[in-house]
């Protein structure tokens, strides 16, 4: 990679480079580095060897090395305009900042001949402007299509990546309502579901006092474990170990915890454990701190471990959570929720003009669209026609339409996560009076047409559509994601709209993290020249107190229950079933407007310790007594020891194999009657590396398995059993 610095040529190093430099005696002398013009752009030759501690003396003459950056040191060529042989001067600088800005260079010490690629910087402006070299290839071609930086879209545009996704395989898109497609606005939603709620516990008999609450945003997060034993609020990990817990509105302390849950841990018994998955569950959430919080310091009851008393009265906190998941119920189901919603629209309910666009643009791609809700078709009808109402269609200059044309198939009623299971009976939904009509809906699914209930397996079949070729969006973990994707195999997008809150403390907050990052650094270097033989211990207690007030004040930034998908560095139960189960997810499916439909969603590595923290430079040389496992294609034969491969490893290996077969071969020699000796290194892609790979992109060339594995064992056993004999 190169960069314009001062008007000086400058080659950035990256890590990998350095470290070869300093550590190979092999390479070449830095004086004795040769660079010159060819084909319009820089190219290197390295025509001498010299001493290892003899460059690293000239590369780094102040001794110390640092490898903390993607890019430690550069290269600067400076050319001499009044020479009239052009003479070329080259020197060392050590400008860790600038280079760290270009990003990560390519490794030009594994290649013969590397011609330059990069950005340009303009240190005249205030602002470094990137501007990609031009260079060509002997060959003609450019060699300024490779990036050096991987394109992000800004954070609120963009769409994460659980599993590979390639939107070009998609052939229907499938919606669900409910925070998803109509997203209802906060904390103005979970206000009225928190004393909807509060108002049906007091008409079943509970204290009067309770309607003095009002909900706090700041306290309830999605994810959260309700323990119907103790009556606690838990914030545990993928594996149930407890990370916060809350009785009431009180915060309990280490000990606490130890003494109700041996080892801070708790399984996730269905019989005892309620997850709190739900954007609906969030004033739930709420209310049932408050109740425990309530009967467990109120002075007219005693508190018992599993429940409060008062007199002959037990009241466990198992029945307090039963009783409001009733009136959670009844609110949903025959209360006013979904009365006092639709009086008032424009409160509750968020309006986006994206949307018709969006879900045109959709079907303008060539695939399908579906609406499938639990909501019923009367007030499915009332949100849609709300969140559709502009005074245009999908295009500002297209008239406005009804919103039953933006989908292909609607179903109402779904019961899901049932739908994905055995499912109910499918009917037809009179669209003018609502109700269903008699009998099983038998024929095919028609467009501008509504369904009730069904199941996913008469729903697929009617609509011819396989597994990954559905991907479908939507809020609830369970409901609209895990189930989908276990039982039916469906592509996966969750929306999660508490990103928006995520992300602005992720990017607002970050001298927290970076004051994380100095802390767990000082805290290596207190270990750092100590090993078995010390007997001394180093004072961590300071370091370790920092560490836990700037954990702290980093969860704090998120709220009271601190962030949805972490505490600390510890991911959460919800974080760990968002990996899981969402291919996709974002705070809005909308954002797919800054998307084409042909992209390619594409997973980043998810890189266990031993890959995150080490680094490729620091070469790791096997000492134990064990064998290469890596095999190259050519080494697969043992006779064929002349063969090399790109890395020159063939004839070693095979020179190995051969010493292993002439160690263990008989004393005379017997005839081989198995079919095959051992198994041969695969020619095509057969492991699966990515989601969304199909057969034709492992096998570009699109042969038969007796062309492209014509050397295997396998391959004339195919061939056998076509030639008949």
């Amino acid at each position: 990679m190169a960069v314009q610095l001062n008007g000086n040529l400058v080659m950035l190093l990256s890590k990998s480079q350095l470290f070869r430099i300093t550590t190979n005696p092999l390479l070449l002398s830095l004086h004795q580095l040769k660079l010159k013009n060819c084909c319009s752009c820089y190219c290197c030759c390295c025509p001498a060897y010299a001493n290892a501690s003899e460059l690293k003396r000239k590369l780094f003459p102040r001794s110390k090395i640092s490898y903390s950056s993607y890019v430690t040191s550069v290269i600067v060529t400076e050319k001499n305009q009044s020479s009239t042989t052009n003479t070329t001067k080259t020197t060392v600088t050590n400008i860790c900042t600038t280079a760290t800005k270009s990003g990560c260079a390519l490794d030009i010490m594994s290649q013969k001949r590397f011609f330059h690629e990069g950005n340009i910087f303009n240190y005249s402006m205030q602002e470094p402007s990137f501007e990609c070299l031009t260079p060509t290839s002997p060959n003609g071609g450019g060699l300024c299509d490779i990036p050096t930086k991987k394109y992000y879209r800004k954070a609120a545009h963009r769409i994460f990546v659980n599993r590979s996704l390639h939107l070009e395989n998609i052939k229907f898109y499938g919606f669900d309502m409910d925070y998803t497609l109509a997203e209802y606005k906060s904390p103005q939603y979970e206000q009225l579901g928190f004393d909807l709620v509060k108002e049906r516990l007091v008409s079943m008999g509970y204290p009067k006092e309770i309607m003095q609450f009002e909900y706090d945003p700041s306290f309830p997060i999605r994810g959260l474990w309700f323990d119907t034993l103790y009556g606690n609020l838990l914030k545990v990990d993928a594996y149930g170990n407890i990370l916060v817990c809350v009785h009431g509105f009180e915060f309990l302390k280490h000990s606490q915890v130890y003494e109700l849950y041996p080892n801070k841990f708790l399984k996730l018994d269905e019989s005892r454990v309620y997850v709190l998955n739900t954007l609906f569950n969030l004033p739930e959430t709420y209310l049932l701190a408050c109740l425990v919080d309530f009967f467990t310091n109120s002075s007219e009851y005693t508190e018992d471990r599993t429940g409060v008393k008062a007199g002959e009265l037990f009241m466990s906190f198992n029945s307090i959570f039963q009783d409001v998941r009733r009136a959670v119920d009844w609110v949903h189901i025959q209360g006013d929720l979904k009365k006092r919603t639709v009086e008032n629209l424009d409160y509750y309910v968020k309006k986006d003009p994206r949307l018709p666009m969006v879900l045109a643009r959709i079907r303008e791609s060539g695939a399908k669209v579906f609406l499938l809700t639990n909501s019923d078709y009367n007030f499915s009808n009332k949100i849609m026609t709300h969140i559709f109402d502009f005074p245009h269609g999908a295009k500002p200059e297209e008239p406005h339409r009804d919103w039953k044309t933006y989908f292909d198939v609607i179903v109402v009623d779904a019961r899901k996560p049932l739908f994905f299971g055995e499912g109910t009976i499918l009917r037809q939904v009179d669209t003018e009076t609502g109700a269903l009509k008699i009998g099983t809906h038998m024929g095919p699914l028609q467009p501008g047409q509504v369904y009730s209930g069904g199941s996913c397996e008469v729903f697929t079949n009617f609509i011819n559509a396989k597994g990954k070729d559905v991907l479908y969006i939507g809020d609830h973990i369970f409901g609209d994601i895990l189930k989908s994707k276990k039982i039916r195999g469906w592509r996966t997008f969750l929306v999660v709209p508490e990103l928006v809150q995520e992300l602005h403390v992720w990017t607002d907050k970050c001298q927290f993290f970076a004051e994380l990052q100095q802390l767990d650094c000082q805290l290596g270097d207190m270990y750092k020249n100590l090993d078995s033989s010390n007997k001394e211990k180093p004072d961590i207690s300071k370091l370790r107190a920092s560490i836990r007030d700037v954990t702290h004040k980093m969860d704090m930034a998120y709220g009271m229950m601190g962030s949805l998908f972490r505490s600390g560095s510890r991911q959460t139960f919800f974080s760990s079933q968002v990996v899981r189960y969402a291919d996709l997810y974002a705070a809005t499916f909308l954002n797919f407007i800054y998307y084409p439909f042909s992209y390619m969603f594409r997973a980043p590595a998810m890189l266990l310790p031993h890959e995150s923290t080490v680094a490729h430079e620091q070469r790791y040389q096997i000492e134990a007594p064990m064998i290469q496992r890596a095999r190259s294609v050519k080494a697969d034969s043992i006779a064929s020891t002349s063969g090399t491969t790109d890395n020159g490893g063939a004839s070693e290996l095979a020179a190995v194999a051969k010493a292993v077969h002439k160690e263990t071969e008989p004393a005379e020699e017997t005839t081989v009657t198995v079919p095959h000796t051992r198994p041969s290194t695969p020619r095509t892609v057969t492991h699966t590396h990515d989601e969304d790979y199909s057969e034709e992109e492992s096998d570009p060339n699109n042969k038969s398995d007796g062309e492209n594995n014509q050397d295997s064992p396998s391959a004339g056993k195919k061939e056998a059993r076509k030639t008949p004999k």
